[in-house]
């Protein structure tokens, strides 16, 4: 029984559902065994391969299909039992009225078919895993699958420790697409709010492409802000390098990977008060309510005021990402060994089937 997996939304810009399905989805994340990623060139072949290749792969064949990216197609709900999606977040739901008219047609209706009728998924962290339990079949099998987090940036303290306890400029960055999901604006009230605290050259720098909504042109508005667009890594490791807080305050998110990678820089790391969030950072986190810029900014101006802040944060960090990474490696057995089930073969053993990429046409 070959293993497809869908790999059609592969080869954009790479942010957060790409990196998930490069870091979990890939030959080597999936070995020992053999999958047959499925491929596409542009939206228009991506968009007719989710819709109607893979439901005819899977009508065709006895095959089983790991969806890492999109939502199933609602035509492969016939074989909903060979087929298991990997769940980023609920945000598609939860929060539809922030979703361009494209998202609501073409993820969020067959993400809201496929809770209701599929059998079994795999979610990215615990609070992920108890929100799908509102949605699903109560008999519904969920598996954790957390992402082991690289330093992918390739970031370094880099004597971090060392500097100034009182930056000028105080330097935060934010990483994400630029739309209203990512609440950027709210990140900007608060940097505004530590301007008039003391920090009267603070910076917001935010990494990320153009998304949609108004919210771009909202933040090219407001002082201290750059927006940089889309960065190749090595921009990225040079803002990040520079920076003297990360800041997230998203309305939502399923894991918030960015939160994690950025503490190889040994960044404090600034977060809404909500549990997927003290499920990924744990101690290491400064949580805050993005609609109170005023008390975010007094939290941020207590914790700058200690001269030993940066040295504090950089040890958190590295107690943090091990802590991680340990859970996330405990989920890896589990996966493979629920993947070889519904294959039918064992995992411990390579099977005959080639691996070559299958691109469609």
């Amino acid at each position: 029984m070959a293993i497809y997996v869908d790999h059609t939304h592969l080869g954009r810009h790479v942010t957060g559902l790409e990196r998930i399905t490069l870091e979990l989805f890939s030959p080597a994340a999936l070995a020992p065994l053999d999958i047959i990623p499925v491929t596409a060139r542009g939206t228009r072949q991506m968009v007719t391969a989710q819709t109607l290749g893979l439901p005819m792969r899977l009508a065709a064949t006895s095959s089983i299909l790991l969806c890492p990216g999109f939502p199933p197609s609602p035509l492969l709900r016939p074989f909903a039992s060979r087929v298991l999606p990997y769940i980023h977040d609920d945000f598609l739901l939860s929060r539809r009225a922030e979703l361009n008219p494209r998202a609501r047609l073409y993820m969020a209706a067959p993400f809201k078919l496929a809770l209701r009728h599929y059998p079994r998924f795999l979610a990215n962290s615990n609070d992920t895993k108890r929100k799908l339990r509102a949605h699903c079949r109560p008999e519904a099998e969920i598996t954790l699958y957390r992402p082991p987090v690289r330093n992918v940036f390739d970031l370094h303290p880099n004597g971090r420790a060392e500097r100034s306890a009182r930056p000028s400029p105080l330097r935060v960055v934010a990483l994400g697409t630029v739309e209203p999901r990512k609440n950027f604006v709210a990140a900007a009230s608060i940097v505004s709010a530590l301007r008039a605290r003391g920090f009267a050259d603070a910076t917001l720098d935010i990494v990320g492409r153009h998304g949609w909504g108004n919210d771009w042109e909202a933040l090219e508005a407001i002082p201290g802000v750059t927006l940089h667009g889309y960065q190749p890594d090595g921009r990225v490791r040079q803002i990040l390098d520079d920076a003297d807080v990360f800041i997230c305050t998203s309305h939502d998110e399923g894991l918030g990977l960015p939160l994690l990678e950025v503490q190889y820089a040994g960044l404090p790391v600034v977060a809404p008060d909500a549990p997927i969030f003290h499920e990924v950072l744990g101690a290491s986190g400064i949580f805050i309510d993005p609609s109170k810029p005023a008390n975010a900014a007094d939290k941020l101006t207590d914790l700058l005021s200690r001269s030993d802040w940066r040295s504090r944060y950089i040890a958190l960090a590295d107690d943090n990402l091990p802590r991680w990474n340990s859970s996330a490696a405990s989920d890896h057995d589990a996966v493979i060994g629920l993947i070889a089930r519904l294959a039918g073969r064992p995992a411990s053993a390579r099977t005959a089937l080639h691996d070559d990429t299958i691109e469609t046409h």
